[in-house]
């Protein structure tokens, strides 16, 4: 209480108020994500401090600054079994980059500066304060100009990189005949080094979902082979499966991008260039290493490469030409049937109707798959979902931050009905802090992922992922109208494909926040997809819930 009284005398601070702690630090994520400075959430102690750690599992896994300041039971009460206490420090240990728990009011001043310092330097994460109430309420005249203690972690921050490993990643470079730069969330503060390195040297891209909008995605450009992985495009996986050197800029070897590890990339000499050194040999091991920030590893292989471009002669053409004939045989593709709204079509036209330009946020399943594949990202920042963790109920909160974070831009949260109800409650938040977040919610009633791997391994057994009314299917259940329309925000439903680009026209016209509820088949796949710890030949492009396996 007292650190929320003292607010309400901040001139300078905003604070929007979440419905549930879990939609105030996703909303946090979404801040940190979409303006790439740190998000900062509270909570009281107890319940409201235990329900952070998805947000912080989250932020920790996907690198994201973020700074959550918790309340505690009284010094003297602590270990006592207090109402409302938990260890939240000991609980949160492993989930974030590191905690405080302030036994001194004193040290506040300093505590705070380090948490934003560890937050947003190396690799990024959550840090998280624990404040107990004795300690909120003392009075104390604060010394600002505490120096930070931070010997330790500061000798083990990343120096710059060794102009000899720059040397070596260009010769590599200039002697690969099929070479491709595999970019993740570690590129997101780099994108314009990462653009002019494209340039230089006519290498194709893929991203992971992380890194989308590190390079601009598009159907046209044969230098944007998008994203890679268990639902990446052909083309990106076929790259990566024939290429000779495989530069991974700022990634860390995912399970859902490697598939079967001995098979990833089985051809190709792998450049790793990372900021955290436990994940250099984690999952792959490279051949030659980098462990630094990725940006002066680019602005250093860039000034080697202007320096000697003439003498190198890259020529990467016939590759570009290969991966062009793979990107006209397996387009990202999709059937329509009769009325029926495809899912991927809605993202399409969004896409069109936005001009590329909108924030996206999503839940977590098929539409953010769909999201990730058919919304074309033309800058980094722009695409936010929770990837690491795969968190349900991401979407919504998320594009609350960005839309606090960027209030001139259009927010859309590219949602699943099972997402988007388990966090449903920040309707409310968004109309009283009137966010103008707009929420393009593909409803096929079911849990759509799961549904799909039901289909394709568990012969179609449907294991509690009906969403709807068993007792009568014929209606969509619940309205989501009702939800919208409790907390004052408009809505609309579309049903038919021939009426959904006027009905997204509308929600982008009206102003504040809106619910567009787009009814889709549930038996649509994402697709492709290259099933759990495969390899690029057991590739599904084929499909659908309507048929048998």
């Amino acid at each position: 209480m007292e650190i929320h009284q003292a607010l309400t005398r901040s001139t300078t601070i905003r604070n929007v108020l979440p419905r549930h702690e879990q939609g105030g630090v996703f909303a946090a994520e979404g801040y940190a994500r979409a303006s790439g400075l740190p998000g900062v959430c509270i909570a009281t102690s107890g319940p409201g401090a235990t329900n952070l750690v998805s947000g912080l599992a989250d932020a920790l896994m996907d690198s994201i600054p973020m700074v959550a300041i918790t309340g505690q039971v009284p010094r003297r009460m602590i270990g006592t079994d207090a109402f409302q206490e938990t260890p939240i420090v000991e609980v949160t240990r492993s989930i974030t980059k590191h905690n405080y728990l302030v036994l001194d009011v004193d040290d506040i001043p300093r505590i705070v500066k380090e948490a934003f310092f560890l937050a947003m330097s190396g690799r990024p994460g959550p840090v998280l304060i624990d404040i107990p109430k004795d300690v909120q309420q003392q009075l104390v005249v604060p010394d600002w100009d505490q120096p930070i203690r931070l010997a330790g972690y500061m000798s083990r921050l990343p120096q710059s990189p060794n102009e000899v490993h720059l040397e070596q990643i260009v010769r590599l470079v200039s002697e690969s005949k099929k070479p491709v730069l595999y970019v993740g969330g570690g590129c997101l503060n780099s994108s314009e080094e990462l653009r002019r390195f494209v340039e230089l040297t006519g290498i194709p891209v893929t991203s992971t979902l992380m890194g989308l909008g590190t390079y601009p995605s598009s159907d046209e450009d044969d230098l944007s082979l998008q994203m890679l992985g268990m639902h990446g495009t052909v083309y990106a996986n076929y790259a990566v499966d024939k290429a000779d050197l495989l530069l991974a800029f700022g990634v860390r070897f995912d399970d859902r991008v490697t598939g079967k590890l001995e098979a990833f990339a089985s051809r190709a000499k792998i450049v790793h260039i990372d900021i955290d050194s436990a994940e250099i040999g984690k999952n792959k091991q490279p051949h030659v290493s980098v462990c630094a920030d990725v940006k002066p590893a680019l602005q250093g292989l860039n000034r080697i490469l202007e320096a000697k471009l003439e003498k190198l002669k890259l020529d990467f053409s016939a590759w570009r030409a290969e991966l062009k004939e793979q990107k006209l045989k397996f387009p990202l593709g999709y059937k329509t049937f009769e009325e029926a709204i495809p899912p991927q079509y809605a993202i399409q036209v969004l896409d069109e109707l936005t001009e590329g330009k909108a924030i996206i946020s999503t839940g977590v399943g098929q539409h953010q798959m769909w999201a990730a594949q058919h919304y074309k990202y033309l800058r980094p920042r722009q695409w936010l979902t929770s990837g690491g963790l795969g968190a349900m109920g991401f979407g919504l909160p998320a594009a609350m931050g960005a839309a606090a974070a960027n209030p001139d831009a259009i927010v859309v949260d590219i949602d699943g009905d099972g997402s988007f109800m388990m966090n449903v409650q920040e309707l409310a938040t968004i109309k009283v802090e009137n966010l103008p977040v707009k929420i393009l919610l593909l409803n096929n009633q079911h849990l759509g992922m799961v549904v799909q791997w039901e289909d394709r391994f568990y012969k179609a057994n449907r294991a509690h992922t009906y969403l709807g009314n068993p007792a009568n299917e014929s209606e969509i259940f619940p309205n989501m109208l009702k939800f919208a329309e409790a907390c004052g925000v408009p809505a609309a439903r579309v049903t038919k494909k021939q009426d959904l680009k006027a009905a997204i026209q509308k929600m982008l016209d009206t102003p504040g926040p809106y619910l567009l509820d787009v009814i889709v088949p549930h038996q649509e796949h994402v697709l492709p997809m290259i099933p759990s710890g495969g390899a690029f030949k057991d590739v599904i492009t084929e499909g659908d819930g309507r048929r048998n396996y």
